[in-house]
């Protein structure tokens, strides 16, 4: 037992290294990708495209991660991602420098493919856990975005000024950003995520087989999603992911248009990313010690308060507090709802299922991506953050009425 706790120890940490790499690349390129989309595309209603074929990419792609992972393992899938992550910001680069709106989306796709595969990874950290750490396993790995968020929107400006007289705009310095940051991630999996986690997680699932919701044959995505839990935890992920991109995605084109520069807007994208990933270790342990269903509530009244306070001011300090509470809502959605999905599957059930849950989610974030630039254009951002205000009380009504109903679930749920 001392041995499967020390791996999973280890697996956890290069799990935290990857996704501190991977987010900072994520990151970097996410700060200006609205502003290339509206540049290289003439169309401010079209700034939202890029960052939703993005998350297209990475929602159709979720569901078939979860089978590549179970085939080649959550290593050798984690370490293909990042190579993809790797050509794509290449592409963004090429088309910042060749103005070129269709390569600029033909790299998001290959960064969308990428996203998804590094975002599983959370899921490989809890199945090497046992149950009652499956809430802080997640969040272990989480908190690495916080150095994504201090780190990747810092290097934009700085290899921006140096990269320009190369590429021409000072724009592609967050693509370079982000072709660094994943190459070194993909190096770092290779060498040390080694056993594999799909492995730790099979002798974990027979010590603590009563843990299981799902027994014996593996069921199908429908069959779960059945389960009121397992429903209350895709709706929490699905619907703060949205609330979060719809916000997230066409800040920095607003405040570009109240002519703030890049450090500021670098400024609260980096609050907003510090809010989503620096309390990850936090939430995580709230969420095994009093519950996921109390846990998600708390991050739904937290979207609804930081859509609110979006619309007070178009000044950094303002709109850099809003962000960071949206930020930390989604963060609660995202690791209780995660912890609670985590809970109902039986090990052969992990992979596919969660890739289909991210499927889903990924659909959610492109949805607010292209309902963000299409709103923001016909009715402006205020209108838009008090859409995004609505719907986060949607998760809120579910999770409540699923507590309500289910009591004895209370005490991991």
């Amino acid at each position: 037992m001392e041995n499967l706790t020390r791996i999973a120890r280890k697996i956890t940490f290069i799990l935290f290294v990857e996704q501190s790499l991977a987010s900072a690349g994520f990151i970097a390129a996410a700060t200006l990708t609205s502003i290339v989309g509206a540049k290289l595309s003439h169309h401010a209603n079209w700034a939202g495209v890029p960052t939703a074929i993005y998350l297209l990419a990475g929602a159709f792609s979720a569901f078939a991660w979860g089978y590549v992972m179970d085939a080649i393992g959550r290593r050798g899938g984690l370490v293909l991602g990042l190579a993809l992550g790797v050509v794509g910001s290449g592409f963004a680069v090429y088309a910042v420098a060749q103005s070129s709106f269709a390569w600029f989306l033909f790299g998001m796709i290959f960064m969308g493919i990428a996203n998804a595969a590094v975002t599983l990874g959370r899921f490989a950290a809890a199945e090497v856990n046992p149950p009652d750490a499956r809430g802080r396993a997640i969040s272990n790995v989480v908190i690495g975005g916080t150095f994504g968020a201090v780190f990747g929107p810092s290097l934009v400006g700085l290899i921006g000024t140096w990269i320009k007289p190369i590429t021409g705009d000072e724009l592609a310095g967050a693509y370079v950003a982000s072709l660094v940051l994943f190459a070194i991630g993909m190096i770092a999996v290779f060498l040390g995520l080694r056993p594999d986690p799909r492995e730790i997680g099979r002798e974990v699932a027979e010590k603590y087989p009563e843990s299981v919701t799902g027994k014996g044959q593996a069921r199908g995505a429908l069959e779960i999603l059945r389960q009121p839990a397992a429903l209350t935890a895709v709706i929490t992920m699905s619907l703060g992911q949205m609330v979060m991109v719809l916000v997230m995605v066409i800040t920095s084109l607003h405040m570009r248009d109240h002519h703030h520069n890049l450090g500021d807007i670098s400024l609260v994208i980096s609050s907003h990313t510090f809010g989503m990933f620096a309390f990850s270790i936090i939430s995580g342990r709230l969420a095994d010690r009093y519950g996921r269903g109390r846990i998600i509530l708390i991050g739904s009244v937290t979207l609804i308060l930081a859509c609110i306070a979006a619309t007070i001011s178009p000044n950094v300090l303002p709109l850099g507090v809003a962000l960071f509470l949206l930020g930390l809502g989604w963060n609660f959605c995202f690791v209780a709802g995660s912890a609670l999905l985590a809970d109902q599957l039986s090990q052969q059930e992990r992979s596919r299922m969660q890739g289909f849950s991210d499927l889903l989610v990924g659909l959610s974030s492109a949805i607010g991506s292209l309902s963000s630039g299409l709103i923001f254009a016909a009715v402006g951002y205020n209108v838009m953050a008090y859409i995004s205000a609505i719907a986060a009380f949607i998760p809120l009504i579910v999770v409540a009425i699923w507590m309500q109903r289910k009591p004895r679930d209370m005490v991991m749920a």
